[in-house]
Formats: C-alpha cells, sequence, structure tokens
C-alpha cells in the first residue's frame, strides 16, 4: 500500500488489509513515495477511523518505499495517479511495472480513480477514505480467496 508520506491513506489500507486478512498467509505492509514522514506513526485522524472499526494502526511507522520492495511484494497498490507514475518511474523491468496496481481499480476496474489525501479533507475526508479503501480491500481478499 503506497501514498505519499505514509501517514494517512496507506497505513489505513495496510490495516484494513491485515485485518480482513487475518485467515490468510498474506504479508501486507505500506510506504510512502516521499521520506517527509519516516519513522512517525500515522496522522492521529486515521488512527482514529480505524480504531472506530476495530483496527489498530497506531504501532505503525512510516517509510519510504524503495527498490526492495519489488523484490518483496507480489502487488504493490497505489492509492493515487501521481504514486503511481512515481512508482512506475522507479520500475526497471516490465515485471516490477505490472506488479503496481491503483486501488480502487481492484472496486472499479480500468476506472483509473484515485483514493483522495483526507490530510486537508477534515474529518469527514478520513470516513471517505475508509469506506473506499475498505470496499477495495473487500475486492482483494475475494480475489486471494
Amino acid at each position: 500500500m503506497v501514498c505519499l508520506g505514509n501517514i494517512c491513506r496507506s497505513p489505513l489500507a495496510e490495516g484494513i488489509l491485515k485485518t480482513k486478512a487475518q485467515h490468510l498467509d498474506v504479508i501486507v505492509d505500506s510506504a510512502g513515495t516521499a521520506g517527509y514522514h519516516v519513522g512517525n506513526p500515522p496522522d492521529p485522524r486515521s488512527i482514529e477511523i480505524a480504531k472506530r472499526y476495530g483496527i489498530d494502526i497506531s504501532k505503525q511507522r512510516a517509510r519510504q518505499f524503495n527498490r526492495l520492495d519489488f523484490k518483496e511484494f507480489d502487488i504493490i497498490y497505489a492509492m493515487d495517479k501521481n504514486n503511481y507514475a512515481h512508482l512506475i518511474s522507479l520500475a526497471e523491468t516490465a515485471i516490477e511495472r505490472e506488479k503496481i496496481q491503483l486501488i480502487l481499480n481492484e472496486k472499479h476496474p480500468s476506472s483509473f480513480n484515485s483514493v483522495p489525501d483526507p490530510y486537508y479533507g477534515g474529518e469527514n475526508g478520513f470516513q471517505i477514505v475508509y469506506d473506499m479503501l475498505n470496499q477495495a480491500c473487500e475486492e482483494i481478499i475475494s480475489k486471494i480467496e
């Protein structure tokens, strides 16, 4: 799960998918394309919205996406088109590029919609993002199963 700073959308997506995948043998992680918040916990509003749904993301710490992630993960979900483009620019092979997907395409294939950054969107923005990510993660789980 990859967004810009790894404090709002991607930690929330990580927490949602980890919770839904507890019965499966999968590894879920998150990162940011930028290093602004490396080592910091998720935004308190992301922590709060996750907690509202019984998900604890408070122990996560932001990290920056790195080239090893292409080897470690089968699928790399970008939260938006800008981060998708950034990840594509980092990919060195067709196999690496094929791993990169926009997460909302899971729910609405070929829609190429972005999860909005809720950082400046107020409290309701985090609820909207949670709902979008929850639906996308439901699709991911159903495909894995």
